[in-house]
This record gives C-alpha cells, sequence and structure tokens, in this order.
C-alpha cells in the first residue's frame, strides 16, 4: 500500500486526533446555555417559559462524563500501543469515538448522555496519551517540537469549528419551553464524528513508527520508514544510518529488561522523569484553561451577556486560541521547553488573580443564580466587566503558544522507548483525572465560593512557575536517545539553567562523511558526544 513520506502531512493527518477533544469541549460549552439543552435534559423547572438545565452538580457530572473515560483510556493505551502500535492504537481511538458519538447524538436523557460521553473520553484518552507518542518517534529531532505541537493547535481548530457549528445550530427552533428543537445539539453532536472517519481512512496510508517497529525486531521495515520519512527515498543516507544506528544501540541496552510494567516508572531511575511528566499534564489542567473552555459561557454570562451574543462573544477566545498557538508552531524548538513554561505561568498567574479582584470587588451577588442556572452566581457590569472579559482574552492569549502545546510536546521526549507506550499514557491520565475533578467542581464552586475560583487557579499557577523553574529540565533539541543518555547522566540532572542544545544530530554524520573523517561503514562507531569539531547549525 502507498504510504506518505512528508513528516508534515504525516503530522496533519495523525493530529486530527487532538481535534476529536477540541470538539468535545465546544459540543459542551456551546450547548449548555442553549434554551434547547437546558429544557430537554431539565432538572431545575421551568419558570416564565425558561428552563434551568441541570443542577450544578449533574452539569458537572456531565462534563466530567468525558475526562472521566479519558483517564481509563489513557491508561489503556499503553497496553493498546505497545502491542499493537502507535497507527493502530489511533485508528482503535477512531472507532470508539464514532461509537460514542452515536449514543450522545441519540441520547434520550441525562444517563444515555453520560454513558456516550464515557465512550468519547475513552477514544479521547487513547489519541491524547498515543498521537504525541507516535510523531515524537517518528519526527526529526529539530523539528520535533513543532511538530508535536500541532496536536494543541489540531485541539484548538476543533474547539472553533464544532462551536461555530453549535452557534448556527443554535437558530434552529424557539427559545422557550415549547418551542425549543432537539436539533440544537444533536446536529453538532452528530457532525463530531466525521473528522474520526478521516483520521481512520487518512492512517491507512501513514507508516508505523520505526522505533516501535525496532522494539518489535521489525528491522527492516524500520529502515523502510527512516528511509521515507528521513532519507528521501535513499536508504544510504547518512541521517538514516545514524538514526538507526542510534535506535539499535538503545534497544540492545533496554533489552535486558524486556517486561514492561507502570510499576517501573517507580523504580529509582525512572521515578524522576515519572513525576516531570505527570505534573507537566496536571499542571496543564490546573492553569484552569479547561475550565475556561468549558464553562466560558457562565463566565460571558456574569459580564452581562445572555442568548446568543454570549455565543458570539465567547467565541472570539477560540479565535485567540488558534491564532496565538501559531507562535510555538514557529518557535517552540527555538525558545525551549523550560522558558515556554515559566513565561506561560507567569502571564496566567497575573491574569487569575486580576480576574479574582475584579469580581471580588466589583461583582454583585445573585442568590439562585442568572436565568436559573446557579453557577452564574454573580453580575457585573460596566468597566469591571469589560476588564473580566480582557483578562479572560489576555489568559487564553498565554496558555495557546506556551503550556497549551508544551504539556503534549514534553512527556513524550523524557522516556526511553521501551516504556514511552505506558509512561505518555500514566502522563496523559494524569491530565483526564484532574480535567474530571475540575469539571465537576467548577459549577458548585462557582455557586459556593463564587470569584475565589480565580484566586484557587491563580495560586495553583504560582506552584506550576516554582516547580518548573526548580525542577524541569530542558529537552529542546535533543535527540529522543540523547534525552535518554542526559537522564542517565549520574551527576544528576538540573532544572535550573539547563539549555536547548545547538542541534548537531543531524549534521553530525553528514558533515564528517563530507569531510572524509568516517565512512558509511564506520557510522555505526559514532559516539553520540563525540566533541571533535564539526560545523554546527541552529534550528
Amino acid at each position: 500500500m502507498f504510504q506518505v513520506g512528508n513528516i508534515y502531512v504525516i503530522a496533519a493527518v495523525a493530529v486530527i486526533g487532538g481535534g476529536l477533544f477540541g470538539f468535545d469541549i465546544s459540543s459542551m460549552s456551546a450547548i449548555i446555555g442553549t434554551a434547547a439543552y437546558k429544557c430537554y435534559f431539565n432538572q431545575t423547572g421551568v419558570e416564565n417559559g425558561n428552563c434551568g438545565g441541570p443542577t450544578a452538580g449533574t452539569q458537572g457530572g456531565i462534563t466530567a462524563a468525558m475526562p472521566g473515560g479519558s483517564w481509563v483510556g489513557a491508561l489503556a493505551s499503553g497496553f493498546i500501543s505497545d502491542i499493537f502500535g502507535r497507527k493502530k492504537a489511533i485508528m482503535i481511538g477512531c472507532i470508539v469515538w464514532v461509537i460514542g458519538s452515536t449514543i450522545i447524538c441519540a441520547s434520550q436523557n441525562i444517563p444515555m448522555l453520560i454513558a456516550g460521553r464515557v465512550i468519547n473520553g475513552f477514544s479521547v484518552g487513547i489519541e491524547s496519551a498515543q498521537v504525541p507518542v507516535y510523531i515524537s518517534e517518528i519526527a526529526p529531532p529539530s523539528k520535533r517540537g513543532r511538530l508535536v505541537a500541532f496536536q494543541q493547535w489540531a485541539i484548538t481548530w476543533g474547539i472553533l469549528i464544532l462551536y461555530y457549528i453549535s452557534y448556527g445550530s443554535a437558530f434552529m427552533g424557539g427559545q422557550t419551553a415549547s418551542t425549543y428543537s432537539t436539533a440544537v445539539f444533536r446536529i453538532p453532536w452528530g457532525i463530531q464524528m466525521v473528522p474520526a472517519v478521516l483520521l481512520f481512512v487518512f492512517m491507512l496510508f501513514l507508516p508505523e513508527s520505526p522505533r516501535w517497529l525496532a522494539r518489535k525486531d521489525r528491522w527492516e521495515e524500520c529502515h523502510k520508514v527512516l528511509t521515507l520519512v528521513h532519507g528521501k527515498g535513499d536508504p544510504d543516507s547518512p541521517f538514516v544510518l545514524y538514526e538507526l544506528n542510534d535506535i539499535r544501540e538503545m534497544c540492545t541496552f533496554e533489552a535486558r529488561n524486556a517486561d514492561v510494567s507502570y510499576l517501573e516508572l517507580l523504580k529509582p531511575n525512572m521515578i524522576n522523569r515519572a513525576h516531570i511528566g505527570i505534573f507537566t499534564q496536571i499542571w496543564s489542567q490546573l492553569t484552569g484553561m479547561n475550565v475556561m473552555m468549558y464553562y466560558i459561557t457562565y463566565v460571558f454570562a456574569m459580564a452581562g451577556y445572555e442568548g446568543n451574543a454570549n455565543l458570539l462573544a465567547s467565541s472570539i477566545q477560540y479565535i485567540i486560541n488558534v491564532v496565538m498557538t501559531i507562535p510555538a508552531l514557529i518557535w517552540l524548538d527555538r525558545w525551549g521547553r523550560r522558558n515556554t513554561m515559566l513565561v506561560g505561568a507567569a502571564l496566567m498567574m497575573v491574569w487569575m488573580f486580576t480576574n479574582a479582584g475584579i469580581l471580588g470587588s466589583r461583582g454583585v451577588v445573585e442568590p439562585g443564580g442568572v436565568g436559573g442556572v446557579a453557577a452564574v452566581s454573580m453580575r457585573l457590569s460596566g468597566a469591571p466587566a469589560k476588564g473580566l472579559i480582557a483578562c479572560t482574552y489576555l489568559f487564553v492569549a498565554s496558555y495557546a503558544p506556551t503550556w497549551g502545546p508544551v504539556s503534549w510536546v514534553y512527556p513524550p521526549e523524557l522516556y526511553p522507548l521501551r516504556v514511552r507506550g505506558k509512561a505518555v499514557a500514566l502522563a496523559t491520565s494524569a491530565n483526564w483525572a484532574f480535567n474530571t475533578a475540575l469539571g465537576a467542581f467548577v459549577p458548585p464552586a462557582f455557586v459556593n465560593i463564587r470569584w475565589k475560583v480565580y484566586l484557587v487557579f491563580g495560586i495553583f499557577n504560582l506552584c506550576m512557575f516554582i516547580h518548573a523553574a526548580l525542577l524541569f529540565p530542558e529537552t529542546a533539541g535533543k535527540t529522543l536517545e540523547d534525552v535518554e543518555k542526559m537522564f542517565e547522566d549520574p551527576n544528576g540532572i538540573p532544572g535550573i539553567g539547563t539549555k536547548p542544545w545547538t542541534t548537531r544530530v543531524e549534521y553530525q554524520s553528514m558533515t564528517r562523511m563530507e569531510r572524509g573523517d568516517i565512512t558509511k561503514d564506520k557510522l555505526g562507531s559514532i559516539d553520540h558526544h563525540d566533541e571533535s569539531p564539526v560545523r554546527e547549525e541552529k534550528v
């Protein structure tokens, strides 16, 4: 079968899996404020023809059902990926997504809706864990950050696209208990299965991860994939041979311990990087970003927006999210991972504390909520309302080029090949565990502690800044095998002061071969840390 070798095409197809997560976010955030959703799944009664919708606790459970399923899916993906391969794991996730979306689209009641969201979540767990692994293992070091960051960009596009589909669907039917139409939510919930079908079909034409093939002793296929993707059809390309040798050495080293389990990540030689990967994903949730995405209509309702005006104003942040992710795609490998995380944490902390100050000092408490929605527990107007909206937009603009893409790029770079599938699955499961908790926490929190919700997330951003500054090493510009050597350094891995490397890997073997220092037959003996003078090039 024909296989695509262009790395950008491979990444563009694979990250459609991230788009599924984006579809889920906006399929809920754009719909929970519509009359059709609130009336069809109503639990709080009808007042003046307006429905209150599910209770705050029930809505938290509905929202949390998807990340709850994702937590299970992420953990299971480690086994699926190691057994069937990265490519097939992604394809299995597509099938699961179509099943879940069908159930959601046909939902007759809240339990059926929750069941479908749990199944969809299982799919998102697989995709979110294994798409970054797949791209990391097939991408060249100089482009790895950029290509994995496409995962986050796909998420932002998924959010934006389905949000506007949902916004358009919101005009179908009336806005009261007697005139609403279920097409308002059934159309977007049905459409969201389309990208999964496309992803499944397109994945048939992509190669398997060369590192997974090597791990299964399928060296001829591994060589063919490296030739296709990195050698432009030349099996004797110096970089192809260099990388093949690098992979072979690492597989030989790891073969001494063939059995892999999650418990291995708790061993002394692995626990440091396991904790870094897990907390990268935990902190990405504790920034408060996904809370903003799921419940943004609540925030804008506090600022005085209602109905379709609320949906339209909320959509601006999704446009900001898409546009502001682009700088990371261009410069993330140059900025490095650490600096990007530190700058993002500092800026998001400022906007969260500012929002807490605005709501705490100028907000008016609304007993029972606004429009029958208890979570909309405060009301602002005038300049304070504009300030709340501005800081919300600035928060999204700070997250989009920093923790958004880095949280997907960083974890797959930390682990050796033998445990990478399960290690990234564990880290991603932590993301979904906290996503689940926060999805259930926020509606009741807006009811009970109101403006202090922003204070909580501001403190989390301060903690993540300190943690990343002290303990997160830089991995930009290194091959995955060189990152492994870095962590095996007996002198330890410092957090403070580590910098991106000047990327030499892709040029070292070619340059020395051009100079006649080595021949192709001697390529296997190259020392990865050989310090002989060679031409260096920055990416």
